[in-house]
């Protein structure tokens, strides 16, 4: 687990997600997962698709989740 990427949602984060708060997070992701903390220039396609794909899917993930009974919605 990567420990510097922070949890995203109402009550740990008291107000909604940035885009900025959202694509750090997908870019520690990526980081951690490929080990590269920046890609080579024959990479930086891949990674910068990766990055983007996930922060994507946890802007998704954020707008759906049910917090205390309530949807947690993102502005987008």
């Amino acid at each position: 687990m990567c420990r510097s990427i922070k949890t995203l949602r109402p009550p740990a984060l008291p107000e909604e997600a940035t885009e900025d708060d959202i694509r750090a997070a997908a870019l520690q992701f990526v980081r951690k997962v490929s080990g590269f903390h920046a890609p080579a220039a024959h990479n930086r396609e891949v990674f910068e698709h990766a990055v983007d794909a996930i922060a994507e899917a946890t802007a998704e993930l954020l707008s759906g989740l049910e917090v205390r009974g309530r949807t947690a919605h993102r502005a987008s």
